[in-house]
């Protein structure tokens, strides 16, 4: 192994979208039913493609399969973000829980785009 691998569980990036899946479930275990079957479902597997996509990217060698992943793990990004606004709208989550959340997502989205971003420009 080369001296200079960091390891998938050392980047920020990871361990935000660890965070995020955490805080994620916290919302979704409290759920019903009826909600999870709904909405929860839905935001709970976005939540966790995001990281499960990055991690995927990261272990492959070639920057194109690299991308493909960062790319799904993006839009799974923008499919929490959506499912984030409704929970909020429909009142399913706080204002200062909503918050938390941007900021999460906003912080794994300017991370992403830098990781794409470098992997072009090495390309």
């Amino acid at each position: 192994m080369a001296k200079d691998y960091v390891k998938l569980g050392d980047l920020e990036i990871y361990q935000t979208t660890v965070n995020l899946g955490r805080e994620g479930w916290k919302i979704y275990e409290k759920f019903g039913w009826q909600d999870k079957k709904i909405i929860g479902d839905q935001f709970i597997r976005s939540v966790d493609s995001i990281g499960a996509n990055f991690a995927e990217g990261y272990g492959r060698y070639h920057y194109k399969d690299r991308v493909r992943f960062y790319y799904n793990a993006r839009g799974s990004l923008l499919e929490v973000k959506h499912w984030t606004l409704l929970l909020y709208e429909r009142k399913k989550i706080d204002k200062k829980l909503f918050d938390t959340l941007l900021d999460l997502l906003t912080s794994i989205h300017k991370q992403l785009n830098s990781y794409i971003s470098a992997c072009l420009k090495n390309a």
